[in-house]
């Protein structure tokens, strides 16, 4: 017999941060499954064209100090 959803919610409260973390990973992958691979495709033909246009010097970019400072003042 199965255990029920109310048994699986309690054992994994049970579990530490890092545990529950993974579950959760792994429970959003079993939700995608086989559009993982399309998303990855498609993300590291993304990363691919920033990078060149990076090195291309054509991307805009922040220094990390003023990222922070915006990131500060958005929270505010």
């Amino acid at each position: 017999m199965s255990p029920t959803f109310a048994e699986v919610e309690s054992q994994a409260k049970n579990l530490s941060p890092n545990e529950r973390a993974r579950l959760a990973e792994l429970l959003l992958e079993s939700i995608h499954e086989g559009q993982g691979l399309q998303f990855n495709t498609d993300w590291n033909r993304e990363v691919e064209a920033r990078v060149a246009a990076f090195d291309r010097g054509e991307a805009e970019v922040f220094s990390a100090e003023d990222v922070f400072a915006e990131a500060k003042r958005i929270a505010r």
